[in-house]
């Protein structure tokens, strides 16, 4: 029935349609298939669910087989949504990408993942797709680094960056974050199909507004393309009552229209026409149409018609970003078609034979290629030589210096250190310099990069008059460039992020890689963490700078202080995070974290900081050139010792902001009789690898902990830090003292430091009576 409705359908120059939909149901076999061999027929000693999603592949297989056999080009890169990832591992199979025996391994360890993944499936995807939004929205950020590449080094070549959505994830916020920021409405080579199927996990949604998406999309100056009827009702609209028909069907609410789609066709006579004005015409058209043309007409919706969806692409306007709402079926081919509980059903052996049947595929030999030299074989061919990419030896990551020479004396913050430290970089190493690229969402003046942003300038595909030039009051010069480093963004922590991840993966998607360093409000931190965590699974290599933090934030009127970042940043699978004390360890830890970054081990890194000014001679920097060099290896892998005693009864260990505090502890622990170590702590992540590395957990080196924690030298101990407890609560296990650990459990408040360090218990008072407490 469904090659028999291609028969009004337009032949595209090159292709012929029956053989393109030849193809189209062989993907959906293949991606049923998929599904049901990971679920019925391997082993399964749990007998746990699987999983898989036979219908929501169904409802996006004409349009996923449509843009890879007609529409797409070697440098085009799709975002595929999470639930097909069966259609294109089938599509992978038929273009000779995938060996027949992977398709086999859906959700198996070390298989074919859930959703497509770069690093982990056999043919990694374009881009990894999984958290609702992120993957969605992962082409638009593409398409910038794509573009900063470009315009650097020349070498990010073309393509369009597609986005294949559910329609369930636009309601996502971060989507729409993405959608209206500014400098979105630029990107032509951005286009979005979504996936109009009308239902979600448990249920068809009640009202879908398509006019209100279009309304949305328009407004934020995309192109809108609605591809909603194919070409059997598209004809039924222009006989008598074919106005009426329509009205019908665009006023019918989603529940309703889905129904239909599981009556007969004499129940559609009865129910179909309605009951308003034009029941009489509908019903009047209808009884001239057989009964299987009308139920085949009544799902013949664009997002399967083959002309429809070659009509739209072609209207594609590449001078600015493009969303194609392409209607569709959930389940669209299978027994499970349009049922409101089919996005995880199971097609039975029963459905699934039927499917092979109506398809021409042996269930017993599932995999079965077309024919060589059959015209699907042909057309498969063909594509895969058009989509054949050119391999490029990528360039290698720069060199980056481990030290600038720099001593910083009076007082700084780590903060301002960082903006400092780039400028630094700039002239003692331009190659690494050059391949910096900052990001920001409107805080560049009030996070020190106001200097770095007036040497390097600001990112823009062309250039951009700056008007206040001549403004001799104006301090930040905003001048728009192709040859800037510095992008900004709106306010939305989830697009910095975002964009972030794919600067970060330029290094093996178009090779080149990048040194990308996002800053943000420490605070925001935990907004942005769970798509930064996902990018960095996807192999997004970067910085990112969270800064001012902690309850020192005080003091500059901030309430909703950052308390738990320093755990989040310890417990970040592939993130290497650092909370420096002094302008020195800034520089050290930034550096070792841009040295790790755009290459195939490489890390990303997570660094708070903070606006707190600090006596930078209370670091007593070594001025021998391998104490100084000893030094910056222990700030780099964790901890250092900041001060020694003969026959300490006590360490006090402390990290970032505090470190006065712990040092005027440790004076007045003297003068009481009791000597005190003083460690700072650098990361508490490393030191963390470092301990499981000692116990057999880990594959890290441990040589800091016996640097900074020597087992002569076990005290009984104090920790403190403007964060949560916990997060050094681990030190006291490296030598089993007796310990205590302070930080800040409550809620933050404004107020000056004095006060809020001793409203959290974590001033100087605070760590001597903690002191004490373990040694009197």
């Amino acid at each position: 029935m469904r090659v028999g409705m291609l028969a009004g359908m337009t032949a595209h120059p090159g292709t012929d349609d029956a053989t393109l939909r030849q193809v189209e149901q062989r993907v959906l076999w293949l991606a049923s298939a998929i599904v049901d061999h990971a679920n019925r027929v391997r082993p399964n000693p749990s007998g746990l669910k699987v999983g898989g999603h036979q219908a929501s592949s169904a409802s996006i297989t004409t349009i996923m087989t449509a843009l890879w056999l007609e529409t797409l080009g070697p440098e085009d890169r799709v975002s595929v949504k999470p639930h097909a990832s069966p259609v294109l591992h089938a599509l992978e199979y038929l273009l000779g990408q995938l060996p027949a025996e992977k398709l086999t391994t859906l959700r198996e360890f070390g298989g074919l993942q859930s959703y497509p993944s770069r690093l982990k499936d056999p043919v990694p995807a374009d881009y990894s797709t999984g958290s609702v939004g992120i993957g969605a929205t992962a082409p638009i950020w593409g398409a910038i680094a794509r573009r900063y590449v470009n315009t650097q080094f020349g070498t990010g070549g073309a393509g369009r960056q597609w986005s294949l959505v559910g329609d369930a994830e636009l309601d996502e916020g971060a989507v729409w974050e993405a959608v209206v920021d500014p400098m979105v409405a630029e990107l032509g080579e951005v286009v979005w199909v979504v996936d109009l199927n009308r239902q979600s996990l448990d249920r068809v949604v009640p009202t879908f507004g398509a006019t209100r998406l279009q309304g949305m999309f328009a407004a934020a100056g995309w192109q809108v393309l609605t591809v909603k009827y194919g070409a059997l009702l598209e004809e039924l609209f222009t006989r008598d009552g074919g106005p009426e028909l329509r009205d019908r069907i665009d006023t019918m609410t989603n529940p309703e229209y889905q129904r239909m789609l599981r009556r007969t066709a004499a129940e559609l006579r009865e129910h179909l026409p309605g009951d308003g004005e034009g029941a009489a015409a509908v019903a009047g058209l209808i009884a001239g149409v057989a009964d299987e043309d009308l139920v085949a007409a009544v799902r013949n919706l664009g997002g399967h018609d083959l002309a429809a969806l070659r009509a739209a692409f072609g209207q594609i306007d590449d001078t600015r970003p493009t969303v194609v709402l392409a209607y569709t079926l959930k389940g669209y081919g299978l027994a499970t078609e349009g049922h409101p509980q089919n996005h995880s059903a199971l097609l039975s052996e029963a459905q699934l034979h039927e499917l092979a049947a109506r398809v021409g595929v042996d269930p017993a030999d599932p995999w079965a290629p077309f024919d060589p030299g059959s015209a699907p074989a042909e057309l498969l061919a063909g594509a895969a030589a058009r989509l054949r990419r050119t391999e490029h030896e990528g360039a290698k990551a720069p060199a980056v210096p481990s030290d600038l020479g720099r001593t910083p004396s009076g007082t700084a913050t780590t903060q301002a250190a960082l903006g400092r430290t780039l400028l630094d970089l700039n002239r003692a190493a331009p190659e690494a310099g050059a391949r910096v690229v900052t990001v920001s969402p409107d805080v560049s003046s009030s996070t020190n990069l106001g200097g770095w942003v007036n040497k390097v300038g600001v990112w823009s595909a062309e250039d951009r008059r700056d008007w206040f030039s001549d403004d001799p009051e104006t301090i930040l010069h905003w001048r728009e460039r192709p040859s800037g480093q510095h992008v900004e963004l709106g306010i939305a922590e989830v697009n910095l992020v975002g964009l972030m991840g794919e600067l970060g993966s330029t290094w093996n998607r178009w090779d080149q890689p990048l040194l990308p360093i996002g800053v943000m409000y420490d605070p925001f931190v935990s907004r942005a963490l769970e798509p930064w965590s996902f990018g960095v699974y996807a192999g997004g290599q970067s910085i990112l700078v969270g800064t001012p933090s902690g309850v020192t934030l005080a003091g500059e009127g901030g309430a909703h202080q950052s308390i738990t970042t320093p755990s989040i940043g310890l417990e970040q699978p592939g993130v290497v995070t650092y909370e420096p004390a002094f302008a020195l360890d800034t520089e050290w830890c930034l550096l070792a974290s841009l040295g790790r970054l755009g290459r195939p081990d490489g890390t990303s890194a997570y660094l708070r900081l903070s606006t707190r000014p600090v006596d930078q001679t209370l670091a007593s920097v070594p001025e021998d050139p391998a104490a100084r060099e000893r030094r910056r290896r222990q700030v780099v892998a964790g901890a250092y010792a900041l001060r020694r005693v003969t026959d300490p009864s006590v360490t006090v260990v402390t990290m970032g902001a505090l470190v006065p505090e712990a040092l005027a502890a440790a004076d007045r622990l003297a003068g009481l009789g009791h000597p005190a170590d003083v460690v700072v702590v650098t990361s508490p992540g490393l030191l963390f690898r470092a301990l499981q590395a000692r116990r057999g957990q880990d594959d890290a080196p441990t040589a800091v902990l016996d640097q900074a924690f020597p087992a002569e030298r076990a005290t009984p101990m104090v920790t403190v830090l403007d964060g949560h407890p916990h997060t050094l609560a681990f030190l006291a296990g490296v030598h089993r003292v007796p310990a205590v650990h302070l930080g800040v459990t409550r809620c933050g408040q404004s107020g000056d430091l004095a006060s809020v360090y001793a409203h959290h218990g974590i001033d100087t008072d605070a760590v001597v009576a903690a002191a004490l407490d373990l040694v009197d």
